[in-house]
């Protein structure tokens, strides 16, 4: 039986994709089509490892007066939905693709602004969902309100019960939660320089980089480099898994993806190269969609073999 794995998305967003060819700024721009995802990286992971096969429960935040797309999403996927539900509106990220001009524009609004009470919630759910389940993924920014430690205060009693924990996010959020030694964490390589504050030149530089951190507690460190791949790297080994060149249709949650393939990997006992060639196939895989959207698992398989892995001493 597929362990049970949690996400959590304290900031999600529905992702309103709309193609104008040639968008022009200070002008009149016609859509030519749009579609609406529920999105937010966490949810974007339970969306990936559902079509994987395993049993995922999401939390977080939600605005209830936009939940329609989420509630579709977790019950065609039968996704246990735990999230904490708050009064307004969910976020919307605007992104405008261009293919005429090969452009992708972001618009991304700002998130909710849970309170106190909203935190405790939260917290309350998380201590729930460890009597029953092994993995909790945590994805995503930090919203309005709530302290960029948050995640440190989430993580650390997850540890002490002995759960594995994987953290994606970035900048402060990313910088205080570390200190809870989650045992995974995917920044892409802007993101290690920034919370590392130093410029990483090489992928030498950038597996020693990572050496320090699963040195303080960690025990992978996943760092995606856009189109010159992936490093996967732990204590003992260190791997640069390279995709071959894509048609890219989005970037909308390739990097979740990877998460969800790594996350996929680790959980049925693969090796960090079979993690490394899985989690880059499922990348590939979502920047062939429109929108947060895997092709076939077989399809993903066939991928796997397409990836490029040699290791890195």
């Amino acid at each position: 039986m597929t362990r049970r794995i949690v996400t959590v998305t304290l900031n999600p967003a529905i992702d309103q994709t709309v193609s104008i060819p040639n968008f022009a700024a200070n002008a009149v721009n016609r859509v030519a089509w749009k579609q609406d995802d529920a999105g937010g990286k966490g949810v974007n992971v339970a969306s990936f490892l559902a079509e994987a096969g395993h049993r995922v429960s999401v939390s977080g935040f939600l605005g209830r007066e936009n939940d329609a797309l989420f509630k579709t999403l977790f019950h065609q996927k039968q996704i246990e939905d735990h999230f904490v539900y708050l009064p307004g509106e969910t976020r919307i990220n605007i992104k405008i693709v261009d293919d005429a001009q090969g452009q992708v524009t972001d618009i991304n609004y700002p998130g909710q602004a849970p309170t106190h009470p909203d935190v405790d919630g939260l917290r309350k759910v998380v201590h729930a969902l460890a009597g029953s389940c092994d993995w909790f993924v945590f994805s995503g920014s930090v919203p309005a309100n709530v302290s960029t430690t948050i995640y440190d205060e989430l993580i650390g009693p997850l540890k002490a019960q002995g759960k594995t924990v994987v953290l994606d996010t970035s900048g402060d959020a990313l910088r205080f939660g570390l200190p809870a030694k989650p045992d995974l964490i995917k920044p892409n390589q802007a993101e290690l320089e920034e919370v590392l504050n130093t410029r990483l030149e090489s992928h030498g530089a950038i597996v020693a980089a990572a050496r320090e951190l699963i040195d303080s507690g960690l025990t992978y460190v996943v760092v995606s480099m856009g189109a010159e791949g992936a490093l996967f790297i732990d204590r003992a080994q260190a791997f640069h898994a390279q995709p071959p060149p894509v048609v890219l249709k989005s970037t909308v949650g390739a990097g979740d993806a990877m998460v969800a393939g790594t996350v996929a990997g680790l959980v049925s006992g693969a090796s960090l190269r079979e993690c490394a060639t899985l989690g880059t196939a499922f990348s590939m895989g979502a920047l062939g969609e429109i929108g947060p959207r895997l092709p076939t698992m077989e399809k993903i398989q066939a991928m796997r073999k397409l990836v490029t892995v040699r290791e890195v001493v």
